[in-house]
């Protein structure tokens, strides 16, 4: 791969939702970054992205944008599908890859794309953007300075109803359907929380799980359970359930340490820390751009001004395999 010299000129594959708000924007507003090129296969959509965002150039052909030779970098924003077949077309063409959560379909996929990155010598990261936000940060810090004590275990809740409000929105609802997204909506919101469990804890040991589609609103499943062993001996448990009552709605993330507990919601703004007989609130505003941070590292890590990734395939894989096991067991799909 060529070195990127002084500016990481970046190509959007997907210009949906997703990108209006959390990434799109964020790529101007990065040093050493700018925005240069969009795609969609709807071409007047293309265009109007590309309009109301001042892009100058846009695309309703993927491989065209790589192929742009001012776009020196990729990042991939489409459903899960086509993930593996545009991260392979863009790191041939020796264009480093930014790819959206999860990764791929499968771990078999995943694998794939990573023996690329590394047959080709081209960077591949990918947008577990949490990692890089304050909050998340902070309570990292919390844990290395052994506020809790020794972790002793991990636990996950989430209950959802049908249609809730953080799912993200699109014209169809290919978030529940396993060949496009890869399962249902754990597949959309799990990988951010199941990658904080390695953030905060290491490596993921064994996991297994069970799922099931218990309400019938559409093919892939609605509820999920699973259990890890972590590094060091650390047990998890989570559950996920997507059609429960708005009574009934809830985003746990609780770490039970042997002197304390720091528990808070993935998607939202507070941590509650508890230690001896202290409780601490803490809180955080939300950044304009969620994915800014986390574009900020990768731009760096792009033009080798920071040598760690800032999310690597290898350790994505973690987090794709739980949820396989959870999902599918030892059958998932291929």
């Amino acid at each position: 791969m060529a070195a990127i010299q002084n500016e990481i000129r970046w190509g959007i594959i997907g210009c949906g939702n997703v990108t209006e708000v959390k990434s799109g924007p964020a790529f101007n507003k990065v040093p050493g970054s700018s925005l240069v090129a969009v795609m969609r296969r709807n071409a007047a959509k293309a265009e109007d992205y590309a309009r109301r965002h001042q892009v100058k150039k846009w695309y309703s052909n993927a491989i065209e944008l790589i192929n742009d030779p001012e776009v020196n970098a990729v990042y991939i924003a489409t459903p899960p599908n086509v993930h593996e077949e545009y991260a392979i077309a863009a790191m041939k063409a020796g264009k480093p890859v930014y790819v959206e959560k999860p990764m791929s379909l499968t771990v078999a996929s995943c694998k794939r794309m990573l023996e690329v990155s590394k047959a080709t010598n081209v960077k591949l990261t990918v947008a577990h953007y949490r990692r890089a936000l304050p909050m998340f940060i902070k309570i990292k810090e919390l844990l290395n300075d052994r506020a809790i004590g020794k972790i002793n275990t991990v636990r996950i809740s989430m209950l959802l109803p049908d249609k809730a409000g953080m799912i993200a929105n699109s014209e169809e609802n290919w978030r529940v359907n396993p060949a496009i997204s890869g399962g249902g909506i754990f597949y959309d919101l799990a990988p951010h929380q199941l990658d904080l469990v390695h953030y905060f804890c290491g490596d993921i040991i064994e996991s297994s799980g069970y799922s099931a589609n218990q309400a019938g609103f559409y093919e892939a499943e609605d509820v999920v359970t699973g259990t890890m062993r972590l590094q060091d001996n650390i047990l998890f448990s989570g559950q996920w359930c997507f059609t429960t009552s708005e009574e009934l709605k809830e985003d746990i993330f609780e770490i039970v340490g042997a002197e304390g507990k720091i528990s808070f919601g993935v998607f939202g703004h507070e941590v509650k820390l508890v230690s001896g007989n202290t409780e601490t609130m803490l809180q955080f505003e939300p950044p304009a751009h969620v994915q800014q941070a986390m574009i900020k590292k990768v731009t760096g890590y792009f033009l080798g001004k920071e040598e760690e990734n800032p999310c690597s395939a290898e350790i994505a894989m973690q987090s794709m395999t739980a949820m396989e096991r959870f999902v599918y067991g030892s059958t998932p799909l291929k």
